[in-house]
């Protein structure tokens, strides 16, 4: 097949795209390398240098055709979608739109789209989330994360493009990147390793799914090929605090450093743990790298990098 991964420079999709050329298909990688990294390209992936918004992205979609298109390429910051929601839009909504039309125009037959399972369902009463939760976000990131989805159906109902929604839980491991937000495992091993205090936002007893970034490749992979139409969730049934998540990390780097404790952020939810039933039904799917092993992982990766 030929594969379009958007976003396939950074840190999640760098590695489907890897999977996607050791698997003999004919893959290219479009990313304006804002936050992703050339070096992560693989070797044998053709390269769009571009920004999402722009007529060149449409224009590299129509060019090479794609028969599967894996969307990776976003504005994630949570704080940045409160602080200015219209950039947030213009990025996740208007920008996957020029995707989504240039792809109608070359008969793209299917989208692997990444979601969020962390923001898009909002506070539920119910854990852990199933794909049958209420969908109301707490943040504009979430609420571009579902447009993006109801784009999606919009699509398939239309002009027959067929789509899965991956809902991501939050995702670590290697090549995630430390310089902002979004990267909470990535952030806590640098500062650790250099020997400094981590930020908790709040008191820390918040709860995520923290799912390694080998098991979301492989769900990339699966839904790929699959016939399966909708959203599933890519998460691991286990939540974990945050105060938790950075006494694992001190015990695997040998820090004794205590984080420090800030102010809460707007717009965060308190509990996030995913159901994966379904995607176990559906694609076959399960979480398959334990949190330990996974951290350790990603510890050894921020070790080998200066």
């Amino acid at each position: 097949m030929r594969i379009l991964v958007t976003g396939g420079a950074g840190f999640i999709g760098s590695h489907i795209a890897d999977a996607f050329v050791g698997e003999g298909h004919e893959v290219a990688v479009l990313d304006n390398l804002s936050s992703g990294h050339r070096e992560q390209v693989p070797a044998a992936a053709r390269f769009y240098e571009c920004d999402l918004r722009s007529e060149d992205a449409a224009l590299a979609v129509t060019g090479f055709a794609p028969d599967v298109i894996c969307h990776h390429a976003a504005q994630m910051n949570v704080r940045r979608s409160v602080e200015d929601p219209a950039f947030d839009a213009d990025v996740n909504i208007l920008g996957f739109l020029r995707v989504l039309e240039a792809a109608r125009k070359v008969g793209t037959k299917a989208i692997v789209f990444a979601s969020s399972g962390g923001t898009v369902y909002g506070d539920v009463d119910v854990f852990p989330i199933t794909e049958e939760a209420s969908t109301i976000p707490l943040c504009p990131y979430g609420v571009s994360k579902l447009t993006g989805e109801h784009y999606l159906e919009y699509y398939h109902r239309t002009y027959g493009m067929r789509y899965v929604a991956l809902r991501y839980a939050n995702v670590y491991g290697p090549r995630q990147d430390p310089h902002g937000e979004a990267g909470v495992v990535s952030i806590f091993v640098r500062a650790l390793l250099a020997g400094k205090g981590a930020q908790i936002y709040g008191d820390g007893l918040q709860t995520r799914d923290y799912v390694f970034v080998g098991d979301v490749v492989r769900a990339n992979v699966a839904a790929a090929a699959s016939d399966y139409c909708g959203a599933l969730n890519i998460g691991t049934g286990t939540e974990t605090s945050v105060v938790d998540l950075h006494a694992r990390l001190r015990r695997l780097t040998g820090t004794d450093v205590l984080p420090e404790h800030v102010d809460g952020k707007e717009g965060e939810v308190r509990r996030s743990v995913l159901s994966f039933a379904k995607t176990q039904t559906v694609l076959g799917w399960e979480p398959s790298v334990a949190l330990d092993q996974g951290l350790a992982q990603a510890v050894d990766f921020f070790r080998s990098r200066p």
